[in-house]
């Protein structure tokens, strides 16, 4: 047993933030399952415009694809290879998603970026990708944006996992899990099971410390050196600790009651963005019960090297408190800096789908050729 293997068995599933047709196909994702206790794939536009847009491992699946559809629209292209490429992950995690009854397994297919603030449009992706994909350990990604909120509830309303992205503020996530919890009991309401349905709220940490540091050093006093690389760890321990309230409420027990899984917590931007910074420092630090790390390849490779394994989201819960505090009383702006994140995440999404569109238009005439 390895420590990846440790981290799951300690309550934290491993997930891969990655997905690639070379790396699929010679059996990497199915090597991670088998050694070291993998359990979820995560994608997003930048992603795949790494994967698709460089190299030539889509060309031939470009080319087939061409001559079945003579004059398809690039978007259609690339939708066509990001759902070969999710079907064969979410086979690849099938073993595992039937182990577990459901409990984990997934892979994640993100809705446009461009539709970010649309809620309507976001539910008739969501349902559409969920039909192309046809696999029952799909989470359709939806933004937490204030337009995600309905969306969320409609689509797992729908009976169909969600996973949301880019949460960076404690009280954006508390919104979309009362938002998952409404999508559950329309279900209930309408007389649908609930018990096989699974949820995650991707909670972005380095991003906060990267864009809270600099901060930190424009101030350059001592104390507020001492907040370096503790804000976003702080920030996330205090959406578990709200978790943690929720899921013993009233609410949410009646809906445990007719099988109902919790919406965990996923730790996602976990590769460290400061090299001072240990390269396991957003694993290491939070690890507990029911939650998801998703791990860029080299964060995956340093955690299984010289990870640590003890649970640390319930450690110092109150000192996690002190320190968004500090982080306020000097004027560090936590508030503004995940408003602003969360902006600039769906419009860095949407510009690596540019990018993707791009490249992929490109490829036409020599797949044509």
């Amino acid at each position: 047993m390895g420590k990846l293997n440790d981290l799951s068995a300690a309550g934290t599933a491993v997930w891969l933030d990655f997905v690639d047709r070379k790396f699929l196909h010679e059996g990497g994702l199915k090597k991670l399952v088998e050694a070291d206790s993998l359990s979820g794939v995560t994608s997003n536009p930048a992603i795949f415009e790494k994967a698709m847009g460089h190299g030539d491992a889509y060309d031939q699946s470009l080319t087939a694809y061409d001559k079945d559809h003579e004059g398809a629209a690039t978007i259609d292209r690339y939708e066509h290879q990001a759902i070969e490429d999710i079907q064969a992950a979410a086979d690849t995690l099938r073993p595992v998603y039937d182990k577990l009854d459901a409990a984990d397994g997934y892979v994640s297919l993100e809705v446009s970026p461009y539709i970010a603030d649309d809620t309507d449009s976001t539910i008739s992706e969501a349902q559409k990708l969920w039909k192309l994909v046809d696999r029952p350990n799909l989470m359709i990604k939806i933004p937490g944006t204030l337009a995600g909120g309905p969306a969320i509830s409609a689509t797992i309303a729908a009976g169909i996992n969600v996973n949301v992205t880019l949460l960076f503020a404690q009280d954006a996530y508390r919104r979309v899990a009362e938002a998952y919890v409404t999508g559950l009991e329309e279900r209930v309401r309408q007389g649908q099971p609930v018990d096989r349905l699974a949820s995650v709220a991707s909670f972005f940490v380095s991003r906060i410390d990267a864009a809270i540091d600099k901060k930190i050093d424009a101030l350059g006093t001592d104390e507020a050196k001492a907040l370096r690389g503790k804000v976003a760890i702080a920030n996330a321990k205090l959406a578990y600790a709200w978790y943690r309230d929720f899921i013993a409420s009233d609410r949410w027990q009646a809906l445990a009651a007719k099988g109902a899984r919790p919406q965990r917590l996923l730790w996602a931007s976990t590769g460290t963005k400061d090299p001072s910074y240990p390269e396991t420092l957003y694993v290491d630090q939070l690890i507990g019960p029911d939650t998801v790390n998703t791990m860029p390849p080299k964060t995956m490779d340093a955690f299984r090297e010289k990870g640590t394994v003890t649970e640390t989201l319930t450690e110092d819960v109150e000192g996690a408190r002190r320190v968004l505090a500090d982080a306020e009383r000097l004027g560090l702006d936590l508030d503004g800096v995940t408003d602003t994140l969360v902006e600039e995440g769906v419009a860095s999404f949407a510009k690596s789908f540019d990018d993707l569109l791009g490249a992929i238009a490109k490829k036409q005439p020599a797949a044509a050729a």
